[in-house]
């Protein structure tokens, strides 16, 4: 019998030539990521397992992105006590202000993250990885600090379910109004300890960006693991970032948990209401929902195709008056390609707020936090109760388009109504 592609990884990782779920594994790891917010626990517990010496300071990736640039004294403190760590193990993947990215922007960018990889990180939307073919999942920090020392890690093999899409997107739908459907279909528990594998011939015409953004999301239905077979076009996104690899599939006749067929070709752009993923409605459904705040960016949607999205619906447009627009770019060389294409100066002509890569308003951490009562359409992943700012906010969450459109006419609204 066949193995899944998450199947594939572990055996792979472990030493075995097969395994099934539920089954235990030690598998060695690939990469282990950690962020300013993550990094410090995992540094206390990889001291206190009086460690010598990470085990490979090249499969080691410190990013500092949540609260940074610093936004108060305790986050600059947590900033100095990882730079001080990666200086002393002369960690080379460290990324600081000025160099970091959104850490799920910029690992993918790097090449950090290649086919059949096995990636940790103490974040839980390291799933993201998933788009290029890698079983990557979030872990605690404790794991972290252990896997920085021995290089290992140890695993339940999850139950996989088949996600199959078929029939060409609209325009205007894009890879979250993808997630964000399934999402509704199988609820924020619905893959728990499992891994998502997502395939059918929809995928096979999705852009690289488009999937990762999928991917990034698997944890919202509690998956272990969101997993893209690595095809031509992950071959190429990958040389681009200066790596060779070569492409990774599920085998035929692998056996799945469940598996889900569904035709989008009728599939409209996507809202979750508050307060969960799962509260998925097509776009028309929101019509007419006032709206305080729009956030572009994220892990999710901070990439160049998302702000290219945005900028189609924003160019020559003006933010509605009772709208703060903030944009959001992943990393310094998306935020650089969007300056090139002229993308910042329509955003800026338009009346937004322009910032540099941070995971800042997603956490609620800084860079556009919600007062009580107001109102949030976001490009984010998580709209959960006090998400981004006060407890009596809420968030809703969409693609760029639907976010670009919404902030011009002040509502929530499909985007070929402001066009």
């Amino acid at each position: 019998m066949g193995q899944t592609l998450a199947e594939k990884i572990l055996a792979g990782h472990s030493s075995k030539s097969t395994v099934r779920p539920n089954d235990f594994v030690m598998a060695k790891v690939d990469l282990v990521l950690g962020n300013d917010i993550t990094a410090p626990v995992a540094i206390n517990e990889f001291l206190r397992l009086e460690a010598k010496k990470v085990f490979n300071k090249e499969k080691i990736a410190l990013v500092c992105d949540h609260f940074t640039p610093n936004k108060d004294i305790q986050a600059a403190e947590q900033v100095k006590y990882v730079r001080e760590f990666a200086r002393k193990h002369e960690i080379t993947h460290f990324y600081d202000v000025g160099l970091m990215g959104i850490e799920h922007c910029l690992i993918p960018e790097l090449g950090l993250a290649k086919p059949g990889d096995l990636i940790i990180g103490a974040d839980s939307h390291t799933c993201t990885y998933g788009a290029l073919g890698a079983f990557a999942t979030g872990v605690g920090s404790t794991d972290m600090a252990s896997a920085m020392a021995l290089g290992k890690a140890w695993f339940r093999v999850p139950l996989t379910q088949r996600f199959n899409y078929t029939g060409k997107l609209k325009l205007f739908v894009s890879g979250k109004d993808l997630i964000l459907f399934t999402l509704g279909v199988i609820g924020v528990d619905g893959a728990r300890y499992q891994a998502m594998e997502f395939g059918g011939k929809t995928i096979d015409d999705l852009s690289v960006e488009a999937r990762l953004t999928m991917a990034n999301m698997a944890i919202e239905a509690g998956a272990k693991a969101g997993l893209f077979a690595a095809d031509k076009k992950t071959v190429a996104f990958l040389k681009s970032a200066g790596q060779n690899v070569a492409e990774i599939k599920p085998d035929p006749d692998a056996s799945y948990y469940k598996v889900y067929d569904f035709d989008v070709s009728e599939l409209e752009p996507q809202v979750a209401f508050p307060h969960l993923p799962e509260n998925s409605k097509n776009v028309g459904e929101a019509k007419g929902i006032k709206i305080d705040q729009v956030v572009i960016g994220s892990c999710t949607n901070g990439r160049i195709e998302d702000l290219r999205e945005a900028a189609f619906i924003l160019r020559g447009r003006k933010v509605n008056k009772n709208v703060r627009l903030i944009v959001i770019p992943g990393t310094q060389k998306i935020y650089l390609q969007a300056m090139a294409e002229g993308l910042l100066q329509t955003f800026v002509e338009a009346g937004a707020a322009v910032s540099t890569p941070t995971c800042g308003p997603c956490l609620g951490g800084h860079m556009g936090i919600l007062a009580s009562g107001e109102v949030a359409l976001s490009t984010t992943n998580r709209n959960f109760v006090g998400r981004m700012g006060h407890p009596r906010s809420e968030v809703y969450l969409s693609g760029p388009y639907v976010a670009a459109a919404s902030a011009v006419a002040g509502e929530i609204i499909h985007p070929k109504e402001v066009l």
